[in-house]
């Protein structure tokens, strides 16, 4: 009679293996926000590796990030007319567009780029150094792996997506107030003017918060699955996958929380 397999500990279960990920996360977050906040005011932050990075990162997600927004600005112009104008509330486009492009594209398509695309690359980078052995010599020589290479990638991650935000918002609305001024032959001065009054100080600042998280959740996601990589080559592109996976849930947990609180904390006007 065969023997039995043993039975599964709780720990290598998959709830186990998830309530140790994210405590791993977690310890990680906290590692490094300590570590950024030690090198800051030491000043022993590497700006030489903090511009390198955050030259990288811009310059591999900004066209992405542009080639999404002018269609997606397009696309809400138009949706957006084609429904006001069912409604006999073509002066309200403005409205609509600061509502989405301010308050939920731009962070998101932000969070996209720097998870998808600058985190993917964080994690190759770290990855490969980690499978090379390169973070194991820099510890020997009592040198800090968060200090020295995570933290510069996190503030180079956040510097680029807050700047980012602020271009895609600029070009989505840009984008959505030429299709309804050109296209749809709606008013510029009604556009301009419903905009300005739906869209308060604090849409930008909460957009601009939303982007900062987003950022440093993306960087220390990315940065995590790369120092952790194991398994060669091979695990290097699982830990990509896993990053960019993980990135996006996170992001979608945060945007989730920050909208939520959003009206609890600013409540809307009473009326435009």
């Amino acid at each position: 009679m065969a023997a039995r397999a043993p039975a599964r500990s709780m720990a290598d279960s998959p709830l186990g293996v998830a309530v140790r990920m994210v405590g791993e996360l977690i310890a990680f977050a906290m590692a490094t926000a300590i570590a950024t906040v030690r090198v800051v005011v030491g000043r022993r932050l590497s700006l030489a590796e903090t511009a390198q990075q955050t030259w990288f990162i811009a310059s591999v997600t900004t066209l992405p990030a542009l080639l999404i927004t002018i269609p997606l600005g397009v696309v809400i112009a138009t949706t957006v007319g084609s429904l006001a104008g069912q409604l006999g509330a073509q002066s309200y486009t403005g409205a609509v567009v600061a509502l989405v492009v301010i308050g939920q594209s731009s962070p998101l398509i932000c969070a996209l780029m720097i998870s998808g695309v600058g985190g993917s690359a964080i994690c190759a980078d770290l990855g490969a150094r980690t499978i090379r052995e390169e973070t194991d010599a820099l510890e020997v020589m009592g040198v800090s792996v968060i200090e020295r290479l995570v933290v510069p990638r996190v503030i180079a991650a956040t510097i680029v997506t807050l700047l980012l935000n602020g271009l895609v918002m600029a070009v989505g609305i840009g984008a959505s107030l030429l299709v309804q001024v050109w296209v749809l032959d709606n008013s510029l001065g009604g556009f301009l003017t419903t905009m300005t009054q739906f869209a308060r100080v604090s849409d930008f600042v909460v957009a601009g918060i939303k982007a900062f998280c987003f950022a440093v959740a993306a960087a220390i996601v990315a940065a995590w699955k790369g120092l952790t990589t194991k398994s060669g080559p091979a695990g290097v592109g699982n830990a990509v996958n896993e990053a960019v996976v993980l990135a996006f849930l996170l992001v979608f947990v945060v945007n989730v929380t920050l909208t939520e609180l959003y009206p609890v904390i600013v409540p809307a006007k009473g009326a435009y």
